[in-house]
């Protein structure tokens, strides 16, 4: 067993005689250095955590209440915002939150690409990062069906439906992933046992591991500079602060800004125009009445787009399918733009026009693509998709190519305000 240099006495050197509590807060809090140009963008990631806490805590209240059952699932929804003591602030807290987590999750990954925190030696970061994405992905699409209103029911089946266009084994995975031939009390029951047990197990993993393989390499900053290159004579980082207490007290002003609109979203407006809780979803579960129009929750608006994109049968293969491949790609890009980036600077504050242009670009038709998701499918905004879906694969795959021609500035050997 390693040993603890930070001594202690009475019931906290019991405990760390036992497991080392100390030992975590210094390696992780006190005596963990980040840079001081730290800035706003690097609140997101500590306002995800605060919101994966708020959603555990919110889900496991309402679970107490909900009962995962086609006949009563939509009323004991009704039961919750109706009869349970503040059940209406606990369900809001919890639909609004997922909501916002995606938001946090976003404006993180941003950040992300716009200082390089996916550069060597942070691949693994970014990896585990990728893996929390995913899994929140499929966590928002297994509660999006619980409610059993009309947008979860019709949402849901269309989004399983896509994996019928898988040659050979398509309908197996659909009759799999609906444990009955339709949707129905098997899945919703099985979507609700991977919503509360399964996925937010693995989340909780992920989201250690992601800490701990940050805390490791360190915190990259928006010089894109390495501070543990520059030490003192007591190997502290001469452009680094502790983490505690300058970052979190830094932190907890950026929450409670954080909670301000979380609250005041949740009291004034919840649905927040039908893209936080959509409309049709307060009518109940109908398997005869398909609502007038269908889309995702704006989250998965995105990738809901360059699934409709595809509107071409190429080399015989049905646009159905091409529409999944180019779904799933999407969010596969993601995974291998640690290898993508040859740029010699890390920060697109020394990147030149060309990386700048392309990141503009890239986020413009991303948010683009996430307000067409949710609109009817047009000829304009098929088209509109289709453009800026060549815009989001030509980012990534093009990036190996402009990157290297981009000329960059010097880059400073201390960080800067």
């Amino acid at each position: 067993m390693a040993s603890n240099p930070y001594k202690t006495t009475g019931l906290l050197g019991w405990i760390d005689n036992r497991f080392p509590l100390t030992l975590l807060w210094h390696d992780h809090m006190d005596r963990y250095y980040a840079a001081k140009n730290f800035n706003f963008w690097y609140l997101f990631g500590s306002l995800a955590l605060v919101v994966l806490v708020n959603q555990i805590l919110t889900g496991v209240w309402l679970a107490m209440f909900y009962k995962p059952s086609a006949a009563e699932a939509f009323s004991s929804v009704e039961y919750i915002m109706r009869d349970v003591d503040f059940g209406w602030l606990i369900r809001y807290m919890h639909s609004t939150g997922a909501s916002f987590f995606f938001i946090c999750v976003y404006m993180h990954m941003f950040r992300g690409l716009m200082y390089g925190s996916f550069r060597k030696p942070r691949e693994l970061v970014w990896l585990f990062g990728a893996l929390i994405f995913l899994a929140l992905m499929a966590e928002a699409f297994m509660g999006y069906l619980l409610p059993w209103g009309q947008t979860s029911y019709w949402g849901a089946n269309v989004i399983i439906s896509l994996f019928s266009a898988i040659p050979v084994v398509g309908d197996a995975i659909v009759t799999f992933i609906q444990g009955d031939f339709y949707i129905s009390d098997a899945t919703l029951n099985r979507f609700f046992s991977l919503h509360i047990i399964l996925i937010p197990l693995v989340l909780v993993m992920l989201v250690a591991a992601h800490i701990i393989a940050l805390h490791e390499v360190g915190s990259l900053n928006p010089d894109g500079i390495e501070i543990k290159e520059h030490l003192d004579e007591r190997g502290v980082p001469l452009d680094g602060i502790p983490f505690h207490p300058y970052l979190t007290i830094k932190d907890l002003v950026g929450f409670g800004f954080f909670f301000m609109i979380f609250a005041g979203i949740i009291f004034y407006m919840p649905e927040f125009g039908g893209y936080f809780l959509e409309l049709a979803n307060f009518e109940p579960a109908n398997a005869q009445v398909t609502p007038e129009h269908i889309a995702p929750v704006w989250y998965f608006g995105a990738f809901y787009s360059i699934l409709r994109a595809m509107t071409w049968d190429w080399f015989g293969v049905p646009a159905k399918l091409w529409g999944v491949i180019a779904m799933f790609a999407a969010v596969g890009m993601i995974f291998i733009l640690p290898w993508l980036d040859r740029s010699p600077v890390k920060s697109i504050r020394y990147k030149g026009w060309i990386s700048r242009v392309a990141l503009a670009l890239f986020i413009i038709a991303f948010l683009t693509l996430t307000k067409l998701g949710t609109m009817p499918p047009t000829n304009i905004v098929t088209r509109l998709a289709q453009c800026c879906t060549g815009i989001y694969f030509a980012f990534f795959l093009l990036m190996p190519i402009y990157s290297k021609l981009d000329k960059t500035k010097p880059v400073p050997t201390r960080v800067t305000k």
